[in-house]
């Protein structure tokens, strides 16, 4: 860990080792916290999981995500911390701590990103790499009221990085604002292959937004309600049932990628790592086979719809909820989110997502979802429907 003082227990606690930069480039001056999922030269990685990182060796390459950012100028300052083996939603990793979500302390900070997101929350960092399978970046994004890109499927290289469910796997930026999001984006990616027109079509996806509490629909009402849109609905066969088919998909992602580890190694499985893992392997090929045709209708669906059009779309249900909730809030709660989060993962979307009010006392945001290839121009539309402060 290079920060020298880390309040917020945003970075896993390494011996610091400087990683060369690039003096010169866009990023230059500002700084970049990596999750430890990622390889990084001179470090070890570690993946939330103590198993994980007491077989690791220092990594003689950084991986390439990683590369790209500091040969554009940014310099590293640290690994951050994540939920174990990148398998949870909402922060909290029980053989590291908790990062403290630094505008809601009381509240979890989300996950697995978290400390990526915590870091730039923080101030601690300006621009942080994560990962999102399930949610994993936007989901604190939208927490600790920060700016987010879940980008393209297969945009982003994610070599020298643990894989989870790889069909969703994707290497994604944080940001406290929208200008250096864009900013980082471009140096970690080609010019967009599809971008947006000048003014796309914007979509009020009815059947994501009834899904919502008084409260943060409010919220997004407040930051998209009074923009000329035309009204969707996302899920053609409801809610539910692409929820249904993104579990299934994703267990059987995660029993290929991730299973033959926690069953190999014997690791002492945490609440909510226990489930999943015992689901993903129940599974029989015929249920896959289902879940997947649901999958590709459900992608075919969204492609359509958003030929040259942006859905104005909430990023989560509710607000962060309290650290000491009682366990049918921890219990709950994900799916409530997942059944929002999966729009963009099972389509293999990029989605944008930025702060836009409070909502108990905590940070609630809000996003755009936009067809393949429109991530850069995803952000750049974001900045101009909902202009930041002046800095």
């Amino acid at each position: 860990m290079l920060i020298e003082k880390d309040a917020y227990h945003a970075f896993m606690p390494y011996p610091a080792i400087e990683v060369e930069n690039a003096t010169e480039g866009p990023l230059a001056g500002l700084t970049l916290a990596v999750k430890d999922l990622f390889d990084v030269r001179g470090y070890r990685t570690g993946c939330g999981c103590p198993l994980k990182l007491a077989a690791a060796t220092d990594a003689e390459t950084s991986a390439p995500a990683v590369q790209r950012l500091l040969d554009a100028g940014a310099r590293f300052v640290g690994k951050t911390h994540t939920d174990e083996l990148a398998w949870a939603l909402y922060g909290i990793n029980a053989h590291f701590g908790t990062p403290v979500n630094p505008r809601a302390p009381d509240r979890i900070p989300g996950g697995s990103s978290s400390g990526s997101a915590v870091a730039v929350a923080a101030g601690l960092a300006d621009i942080a790499l994560g990962t999102d399978t399930g949610g994993s970046i936007r989901a604190p994004s939208s927490f600790c009221g920060i700016w987010g890109l879940r980008p393209t499927h297969g945009r982003v290289p994610l070599g020298g990085a643990m894989a989870l469910a790889p069909s969703y796997d994707t290497a994604g930026l944080l940001a406290r604002d929208g200008a250096t999001l864009l900013q980082a984006a471009g140096a970690l990616m080609e010019p967009d292959p599809v971008p947006l027109p000048e003014i796309p079509d914007l979509l009020w996806p009815a059947d994501m937004v009834a899904q919502l509490d008084e409260a943060p629909r409010a919220v997004l009402e407040a930051a998209f309600g009074t923009m000329p849109s035309r009204e969707v609905e996302v899920y053609p066969e409801g809610a539910a049932a692409a929820y249904a088919a993104y579990l299934v998909t994703n267990g059987a992602d995660a029993r290929d990628a991730v299973l033959p580890f926690i069953r190999g190694s014997g690791m002492p499985l945490v609440r909510g790592i226990d489930g999943r893992a015992a689901a993903a392997e129940a599974l029989d090929d015929a249920e896959i086979d289902r879940a997947r045709a649901t999958r590709h209708a459900f992608t075919a669906h969204l492609e359509e719809m958003l030929v040259d059009a942006v859905l104005l779309a909430p990023a989560v249900h509710a607000a962060p909820f309290a650290l000491d909730a009682p366990v049918e809030v921890f219990d709950g709660f994900r799916h409530d989110a997942m059944r929002l989060l999966c729009v963009a993962g099972l389509a293999g979307l990029p989605q944008v997502v930025l702060p836009a009010g409070v909502v108990e006392g905590a940070p609630y945001g809000v996003s755009l979802i936009g067809p393949r290839g429109s991530d850069l121009s995803l952000i750049a539309l974001a900045r101009s429907l909902v202009p930041e402060p002046q800095q």
